[in-house]
């Protein structure tokens, strides 16, 4: 086939490609371009998954009618005017084309109005050219309906997935940018059907409910401003308590700008390391404020992705704020105390944090929130064992009871690392050195990491073929299974992890630790729970399970009808 200069027709619908890929592209275009309108209220409402109907209107700035036109001109905008702009781009607009590329696969009409125009302009776009202009009436605003969305791209809708998958994507979009601008009123109708609205009251919580729901709401803690950090992080985030198998409970907003981050995500979970089980993931609703010639908004199409000038910078920002707030405000896990109900996502919410009850619409059903606690365990009085697996003890709010082999763990894990930290981790020697073999895969994570397994007390020495000879290890494992600490750690990702935190978890794990079934003597029990007290993050295991739970005072009272 000869070399060929495409018509302007197949270009546009190739470049639109690269935007819309279905149809929420096309509603995160659009309601960008509303907040960059400066929208206070913004309706979406979709009907076919996207494909037969796609309508937004917000009132925001409108467009003057002069310029309504030129807005589906490719390269027209009025976010940036020189190539200056591009390093520092201020708006959520810009990669840019979204009317001119929404308007080579669908047919749009829009109806704006802008301030000081005695009338709105109508105009109506099929195949990228203007059909219809003419004045209409409309208050300061814009209404943009999209309609057969990818008609004249057969090819592309047919990939597209069930109307409730593509609905799902859209509400997704809607209900990020509704958390990313907790001070614009959304609503979200799909198929006829309101199935969000936020009241814009400005007030992140709101947003959180509507979103996610109250069960989530009441566990979030709130990031508290740093004005002096170069790379700001606000937002909120979810207790160990909360946690959920994959990564959609985490937002990230660049400047307010929804993106996709691993090096984001990957920061929030080292903040929660050794708080949540293996495998879970926390809940976190984070804003990171930087200057904006420090970050690239333009590398993807949909510029879902963003390029940061300095990553550790904003990597270490993003962990230290989420580690920080855990370690000030995360609260023993308790039994709840009142059953919540929940209602339809389209009410309003009205949440009073200053009480301890909180009303969900029209349920009227109170809730306690989960007030935040500081990290130290009051002192605890011990009253018993129950089941030879947990310690009852008594605290000045109430019965609290206590893991006693979680608890332990903790108290290891954290005498090992504050040893190693200090040089002065107590060694093992063996009465005699014991060989060990390990796999060609193990002998290279051995070769890594053999200074830190030293650092640690371990004392490796090769012994021909894939066999070592062990002579000391630490002596938190002296009466444990040290055999089974290197295995699982030789038989981990030998990555870029914080070895010395893996080691220490391992060490704590298969140390002589207290052990489920295992009867205590009041003696040990008090000695525990003062190590337990003692320790920097009490309320978990190494590996995130609580140690302890709470049932309080006023619960108590209640259970039995005297409150």
């Amino acid at each position: 086939m000869p070399i060929r200069i495409l018509d302007k027709k197949l270009i546009s619908q190739i470049a639109a490609g690269e935007v819309v890929e279905r149809p929420a592209s096309v509603v995160k275009e659009l309601v960008e371009n509303a907040l960059d309108a400066g929208a206070g209220q913004i309706a979406v409402e979709v009907r076919g998954g996207g494909t037969s109907l796609i309508r937004i209107m917000d009132n925001g700035n409108g467009i003057a009618s002069d310029e309504v036109a030129l807005a589906f001109e490719r390269y027209a905008t009025s976010k940036i005017g020189s190539v200056a702009d591009l390093g520092s781009i201020a708006t959520l607009g810009f990669r840019g084309e979204a009317l001119p590329s929404i308007a080579a696969v669908a047919q749009i009409d829009i109806l704006t109005s802008a301030a000081g125009e005695a009338t709105g302009t109508y105009i109506s776009v099929q195949e990228g050219k203007v059909s219809v202009r003419k004045s209409q009436a409309r208050p300061r605003g814009t209404t943009i309906t999209v309609r057969d969305l990818f008609r004249s791209v057969p090819a592309r809708r047919k990939f597209l997935k069930s109307v409730s998958t593509e609905n799902g994507h859209i509400a997704n979009v809607v209900s990020q940018y509704a958390l990313a601008y907790p001070g614009v009123s959304f609503a979200l109708f799909l198929e006829g059907r309101k199935t969000l609205g936020t009241a814009g009251k400005g007030r992140l919580i709101d947003g959180i409910v509507e979103v996610y729901g109250v069960e989530i709401a009441r566990h979030m803690l709130e990031i508290p401003e740093n004005d002096e950090a170069q790379v700001k992080v606000t937002g909120m985030i979810g207790s160990p308590s909360v946690s959920r198998s994959g990564r959609n409970y985490l937002s990230f907003f660049i400047n307010r700008r929804w993106v996709n981050s691993r090096l984001l995500a990957w920061a929030v979970q080292e903040a929660y390391h050794g708080l949540l089980p293996q495998r879970k993931h926390p809940v976190a609703v984070l804003a990171i404020s930087l200057p904006p010639s420090e970050v690239d908004v333009n590398i993807h199409p949909t510029k879902s992705e963003v390029k940061f000038q300095y990553e550790r910078q904003v990597f270490t920002a993003v962990q230290k704020a989420v580690r920080q707030t855990l370690i000030a405000q995360t609260p023993v896990p308790r039994i709840e105390e009142v059953a919540v109900g929940y209602s339809n996502p389209s009410q309003q919410v009205e949440i009073d944090w200053s009480s301890a009850a909180v009303n969900r619409g029209a349920v009227g059903q109170a809730f306690e929130v989960a007030r935040p606690l500081t990290v130290a365990l009051p002192v605890l009085r011990v009253l018993g064992q129950l089941m030879s697996s947990y310690v009852v003890a008594e605290g000045p709010d109430g019965l609290y009871l206590i893991d006693q082999h979680a608890a332990h763990e903790r108290v290891v894990f954290e005498q090992v690392r504050e040893q190693r930290s200090k040089g002065e981790i107590e060694v093992q020697g063996l009465l005699e050195p014991v060989p060990f073999e390990i796999t060609p895969l193990q002998e290279t994570i051995l070769k890594s990491h053999h200074q830190e397994l030293v650092d640690f007390g371990f004392s490796l020495e090769p012994f021909g073929d894939r066999t070592y000879l062990v002579r000391s290890v630490p002596q938190a494992l002296s009466g444990g299974d040290w055999t089974g600490a290197l295995r699982e750690l030789l038989d981990s990702d030998g990555g870029a992890d914080d070895w010395a935190e893996k080691i220490a978890i391992s060490v704590a794990c298969h140390s002589g630790a207290v052990r489920a079934g295992q009867s205590l003597s009041d003696e040990e029990m008090r000695a525990l729970v003062r190590q337990l007290e003692k320790t920097v993050m009490p309320h978990t295991c190494p590996h995130g399970r609580p140690t302890l739970i709470h049932l309080s005072s006023s619960q108590l009272r209640r259970e039995f009808g005297r409150g």
